[in-house]
């Protein structure tokens, strides 16, 4: 490729159209007040604009790593920063697929990244830093939005993981973590441990439960709606607390930004989200350090996943994307109730309909489901069932075993499902048993059950 077959003038063109579609967004915000809207695509125009100036440069990188590409490939890609799942769960798949040989070119390469803003964890960001390349956005993002516009890019950029931050080769269970502490951060945590009131050595567990506050704050300018039914009440989850917390073990509450405090006075159970001790440093620190990890449908388990801690996974939506890839998490979802027959959905029906793989609130809408939360009871028996997993006590028996056989057997294993090593609560197993039912026969098996859902 030579100089002079670079398309400069479309380039240009390329940054000016951009300029020119965010230009009337920002407009609109600025009429409107809406100050944290109006501060990112002021930021976002400002960029577009730095981009435009500094074409010609990026221009000549690519050009440049085209040119030295027999003896060295370059390849840029952007690392999700905004998002704390993807940030973590995303970096660190490709860190383990690396190790494993896969997306690499079978030559001498090297690969780069930059961050995406805003940078949703700045601990995250510095622990990254430390274990890839990465350089700055206003630099390598010029560069790999330019190198996309030429054809023959697709070789500089970094292919996706095999299923993005789904673990489909269980290479979490394989592979030990990418990020480590320093001397000196690892004090720091143990000093923040102990202001929190948790003593040295303390088991304690990290409970995040999502709800739409962090959204709202980051990205105020977009509607979140269509997530809304991820969300769940953090005080549904106060009694597994307590009963945690009568076995001497602490409990974090988790959350960067949360809409409501926990009411509970106990001194074991620390509303550190709410209370104003929270900080990114000690977010990443709690979730390696935990026993164990309590998570109500929120991107943060992305977290302590990458650091292989063990995971209750509490209500999760949509049913067909559970993790199954560790023997570490177990498993419960919100149930499926269907408004205009009255009853709750079969799990083969959640499956065969295609409820389990819904990622929209309308989609649920428009079929007239409506998503009922687990009870305090159901919360608390998965987590002492997880409890007893950690402390090595737990006795499964020939039901469940048996209720687990059958619920595997009806799970629709797709390509973004790997081996199936996790597990199902038990007790939801148990007290959902007639939801391997047939329509036919379910409607009497759970009139019961029904009745109860509609007096609520």
């Amino acid at each position: 490729m030579s100089v002079s077959k670079i398309p400069l003038k479309s380039v240009l063109e390329r940054q000016l159209s951009l300029i020119q579609l965010t230009w009337p967004t920002f407009v609109t915000h600025l009429k409107s007040g809406n100050w944290s809207a109006i501060l990112y695509f002021q930021r976002k125009l400002l960029g577009k604009v730095f981009n435009l100036l500094i074409s010609p440069l990026g221009l000549f990188l690519v050009f440049l790593i085209r040119l030295i590409r027999p003896w060295l490939l370059i390849r840029i890609s952007i690392l999700v920063s905004e998002r704390i799942g993807h940030f973590a769960g995303n970096t660190e798949l490709y860190l383990c697929e690396r190790d494993a040989g896969i997306n690499l070119p079978g030559r001498r390469h090297i690969d780069l990244w930059y961050h995406n803003w805003p940078i949703c964890n700045k601990q995250l960001a510095l622990m990254w830093n430390r274990v890839l390349h990465v350089g700055p956005r206003w630099l390598l993002g010029a560069v790999y939005k330019i190198n996309a516009l030429i054809p023959g890019g697709d070789i500089h950029q970094i292919p996706d993981n095999t299923q993005i931050d789904i673990d489909i080769h269980n290479f979490m269970d394989k592979f030990p973590p990418h990020l480590n502490f320093l001397t000196e951060e690892e004090e720091r945590g143990q000093a923040s441990l102990r202001e929190l009131g948790i003593p040295e050595g303390a088991p304690f567990v990290c409970l995040i439960v999502r709800d739409s506050s962090y959204l709202k704050k980051s990205l105020p300018w977009k509607s979140w709606y269509y997530h809304n039914y991820r969300d769940c009440d953090i005080q549904n989850y106060i009694q597994a607390a307590q009963k945690l917390a009568e076995s001497g073990y602490y409990v974090i509450r988790m959350g960067a930004v949360v809409s409501e405090a926990i009411n509970v006075s106990n001194p074991l159970i620390i509303d550190y989200a709410f209370n104003g001790t929270r900080t990114d440093f000690m977010d990443i620190y709690l979730a390696e350090k935990c026993a164990f990890c309590i998570v109500g449908n929120s991107g943060f388990e992305a977290v302590p996943r990458i650091f292989r801690r063990p995971i209750v996974y509490v209500d999760h939506v949509p049913f067909n994307m559970i993790n199954i890839d560790s023997d570490r998490f177990i498993s419960t979802s919100k149930k499926h109730w269907l408004r205009d027959e009255n009853r709750f959905m079969t799990f083969k029906e959640i499956f065969e309909s295609g409820a389990g793989i819904f990622w929209h609130s309308s989609e649920y809408e428009a079929m007239g489901i409506d998503l009922v939360e687990s009870t305090p009871e159901e919360i608390t028996a998965i987590v002492l069932e997880m409890k007893e997993r950690v402390e090595g006590t737990w006795e499964t028996s020939e039901e469940n075993e048996e209720l687990q056989h059958q619920f595997w057997k009806l799970f629709p294993k797709t390509e973004y499902h790997g081996e199936i090593r996790s597990r199902i609560g038990a007790d939801f197993l148990l007290q959902q048993k007639e939801f391997f039912s047939h329509h036919d026969k379910y409607q009497c098996i759970l009139h019961s059950q029904n009745n109860l859902y509609q007096e609520h």
